[in-house]
This record gives structure tokens, C-alpha cells and sequence, in this order.
């Protein structure tokens, strides 16, 4: 039987009587200052246990969002009008899509970025628009040269003022003009302007009457606008309300929409009446109040280098290059799946500088101030990175797309774009978070607290014994 005595016999921590110690100063000081480096450090330890530590590594992509990356976009042109703004993406595989409409939403601003009404439609695709075969044939004119001193009274004069936008070196303008002359005159002979008096079809020549042209907006020609007496009005943000024709241009074509324009209005009527048929819905619109637009919504791309191209498009009209401002502002530019306010505040718990280039280009506005000429494409050079931040348990928390961006401006023959390149990387940053051992913090308190009193312990003895010695010292010179 294992008896008290032979269990006191392995006791580490053998206790010497109370008698034979002394307290010294010294040591009452240094037990003083090593219970507070005790506190301090088990502080520190405590503090690094509970922080966050990451490791960032850089490995080949591997994606699990598929193979399309989404562009999100927010972007304002003060001198491009909705009706021709066409947002295009292309890439190095091939792929060429022309106007997306489908997720794309444009909205009329004037040149100070204010909107100026509710969001444009810009309808559906229409087909090849048709055009008479009467270009060697003679005619006579039939329409109304206007000009910037008589326009405003014809469209107040008549319910109904169709106006041709044209510029004499513009093919289509010179495809429309005999089909608008022969039907200008047969108008002219079936609801003769001084009996009648219920419409009346105008030209315009727009490089004689610039200023009218860019009154009413006019950036691609031919152009057909229909006034209506009484929608003439500054009204909504002082703009005029008028509509864009889009159909057919052959004679037949253009006599049947302004038949379907005089119609609903009596003789000698002085009111506008609104037309009931919606025989024409497609093929006339609102035009597009001022000359901007902010074009907003977003596109998926293969994830392979490509451009997001915006420009004036149209498969029947021309536009003056010398003319055209592709001047903008980014409201907004990022790539990748949307990242909620809250969950991108916990990531940068973890990375601070986390999610500081991924709208890299939100706020810049590229502005040609004329100063380099005409014809200048704005172009904006975006080398894409991804990042995912992992937390404890492999918990994907964050995957984003960072960018960087260069532009610049550049004189072109063709028709000024705005152009964004981009080329995604094919490597990606991990910023994976660092778990820390509970056993780990255990230990290094344990090794502290030892640590400090063994210290403590050894400049205690040393500090006792050194005194112990002076006084022996002291004692022998007085002997």
C-alpha cells in the first residue's frame, strides 16, 4: 500500500518553511515589475489571438462562375443622342454583337448630365428599310425648304409638319430625296397647305442651317421628324416633344404615314387630335428630347480579351465624323457578380485595401475639349485581376474583379466610338484567412508567465547576492 510519505517524495514543488526566507526590497520591486510584464504581454498574446491574419497567394484562375463575366455600366455622353447610341461588344474569339438592347437602358440628358425625361425606347429591330428606284427618274420638288427664320412659325402654322434632316453629301439623303419630293407633292396636291391647311412636308439642309439641325437634335441624316401644333411647347425641363420616323422610305411608304397622320384631324382644325391608329406604332417614336444620353444596365462577355465598344449606329443614316463628341462620364464600371454593401464591410475586416480598384474608373470624366480636332475616339485600356477571399472553413466570403485602366484620345478615320478594351489575367490573387490554435495562445501564455518569473527569479538572486557581498565588503575594511 503506497503510503502519504512515499507520494510526498515526488512533490516538484517541494515548500521551505516560512523561517527560513527573507524578503528583501529588491525582490519586493522586481515581483512589481514582473506581475505587470506578466499583464502586458498576456495582453499582447491575447490581442494577436484575436486579430485577423491572412496569407495572400497568386495561382492559376479557376473560376467557378463559368465562362462569362458580367460588365455592369453607368456611363453619360453629353453630345451622343439615345437615338443612334448602340452599345457593342466584341472579342479575339469572334463574337460580334451589335446594339444590345435587351439589358441595356438609355435616358435623354442634356450637356449639364441632367435627365430630361423618363427612359427612351429605342423600339424594335427594324428590318432593311426599303427605298424607291426612282433615282433617274425626274421630279419636282414637292416639299418646303425650311430655315431657322421660318420654322418656328410653319410648325405653328400647321397641325401636322413633316420635315425631312438632310445633308446633300449623305447617301441616304440623296436615296430619300426623289421618294420625298414625289411624296411631298402628292401630299401637296391631296391636302393643298393654302385649303386644307392640315399638313405640310419641309427639308431641311443641314449644312446651311446647322444651327436648326442642332436645335432639334439632329445627328444622323437622313432624319424625319414629325411636329404636331400644339406639342411644340418647352414643357418638361424646356425641351421640345416631337417624333422620329423609322419606316420605309419608298413614295408609297412615306404618302401612307402622312395619310395616317391628317385622318384623325378635321378641316381647318386649329386642336390637335391624337391619331387612334396604331398601324404605325413601329415604325414612329418619340424623338429623343436634348442630345445626351446616359447609357446604364450591363453585358456578359466571354471571359477572353474583347471591347465594349458605344457609338452612333445605324444601318440608314449617315453621320458627319467632324461632328460627332464622344466626350463621357462613368458613373459607374465594374466586372463580376455585384458585392452587397455588408458583405464587402465584413471583407474589409479582413483586407482594408480590399475592393479599392474594382470601380477604378467611377467619377473620371474624359472630355474632348476639341483641342486635338475632329474625330477623336476615347479609348480606356482595362487589365482585369481576380480576387476571392476565403475565410475560416474554406468559406468563400468575397469574388471580386479588380482593375487597372489607362485611356487616352486618339484621331480616327472612321465614325468616333468610345472603346472599352479589356483582358481579363490569368492568374488570380487567394487572400485566404489564417485560423489560430487555441492550444497554440494556451502555451504561449503558459511559456510568459515561466518565462517572466524565471527572469525575475535569476535578477532577484543576482541582485541579493551582490548586496550580500558589499556588506561583507563594508564589514572587513571596518574590522
Amino acid at each position: 500500500m503506497i503510503s502519504s510519505r512515499n507520494i510526498k517524495s515526488i512533490d516538484f514543488y517541494r515548500k521551505i518553511p516560512r523561517d527560513l526566507t527573507e524578503a528583501s526590497i529588491s525582490g519586493a520591486g522586481l515581483s512589481i515589475i514582473a506581475a505587470l510584464a506578466m499583464m502586458f504581454l498576456f495582453g499582447m498574446e491575447l490581442s494577436n489571438y484575436l486579430s485577423v491574419s491572412t496569407s495572400t497567394s497568386v495561382i492559376v484562375d479557376k473560376s467557378s462562375d463559368g465562362d462569362f463575366l458580367r460588365i455592369d455600366f453607368n456611363i453619360s455622353f453629353p453630345a451622343l443622342s439615345c437615338e443612334f447610341a448602340s452599345v457593342d461588344v466584341s472579342d479575339v474569339l469572334g463574337t460580334n454583337r451589335l446594339n444590345i438592347t435587351k439589358t441595356v437602358r438609355k435616358f435623354s440628358i442634356d450637356r449639364n448630365m441632367k435627365g430630361t425625361g423618363s427612359e427612351f425606347h429605342s423600339g424594335p429591330v427594324a428590318h432593311a428599310i426599303k427605298h424607291g428606284d426612282e433615282a433617274d427618274e425626274e421630279y419636282a420638288e414637292g416639299s418646303v425648304p425650311l430655315t431657322s427664320h421660318n420654322f418656328e412659325r410653319v410648325s405653328h402654322q400647321y397641325p401636322i409638319l413633316v420635315v425631312n434632316f438632310f445633308a446633300p453629301w449623305c447617301y441616304w439623303s440623296n436615296r430619300l430625296k426623289p421618294s420625298w419630293e414625289r411624296a411631298a407633292k402628292i401630299i401637296r396636291e391631296r391636302y393643298d397647305p393654302e385649303i386644307d391647311g392640315r399638313i405640310l412636308s419641309g427639308k431641311v439642309d443641314c449644312t446651311e442651317q446647322p444651327e436648326l439641325c442642332r436645335r432639334n437634335h439632329i445627328q444622323g441624316y437622313p432624319s424625319i421628324r414629325i411636329f404636331r401644333k400644339g406639342t411644340d411647347l418647352r414643357e418638361d425641363h424646356g425641351h421640345h416633344e416631337h417624333e422620329s420616323y423609322y419606316g420605309n422610305r419608298d413614295t408609297e411608304s412615306l404618302v401612307k404615314m402622312m395619310e395616317e397622320l391628317v385622318a384623325p384631324i378635321p378641316v381647318e382644325s386649329e386642336k390637335h387630335v391624337s391619331s387612334t391608329d396604331n398601324s404605325t406604332d413601329n415604325i414612329k417614336r418619340p424623338a429623343p428630347s436634348s442630345g445626351g444620353c446616359r447609357i446604364e444596365g450591363f453585358v456578359r462577355v466571354k471571359k477572353v480579351p474583347g471591347s465594349l465598344i458605344i457609338s452612333a449606329h445605324s444601318g440608314a443614316h449617315s453621320f458627319d465624323t467632324s461632328e460627332m463628341n464622344m466626350s463621357h462620364v462613368i458613373s459607374h464600371l465594374s466586372f463580376g457578380r455585384k458585392i452587397s454593401p455588408r458583405v464587402m464591410s465584413d471583407a474589409k475586416r479582413l483586407i482594408p485595401h480590399l475592393g479599392g480598384s474594382h470601380d477604378r474608373l467611377n467619377g473620371r470624366a474624359f472630355i474632348n475639349q476639341r483641342d486635338i480636332g475632329a474625330n477623336v475616339t476615347i479609348e480606356h485600356y482595362l487589365q482585369i485581376v481576380k480576387t476571392e477571399v476565403i475565410t475560416r472553413g474554406s468559406h468563400k466570403l468575397v469574388e471580386e474583379y479588380e482593375y487597372t485602366a489607362h485611356s487616352s484620345l486618339v484621331q480616327s478615320l472612321h465614325i468616333p466610338v468610345a472603346k472599352f478594351h479589356f483582358e481579363l489575367s490569368p492568374m488570380q490573387v487567394l487572400i485566404t484567412e489564417n485560423s489560430k490554435s487555441f492550444s497554440h495562445f494556451i502555451t504561449n501564455v503558459c511559456a510568459i508567465i515561466g518565462g517572466v518569473f524565471t527572469v525575475a527569479g535569476i535578477l532577484d538572486s543576482i541582485l541579493y547576492n551582490t548586496f550580500r557581498l558589499m556588506k561583507k565588503v563594508e564589514l572587513g575594511k571596518n574590522i
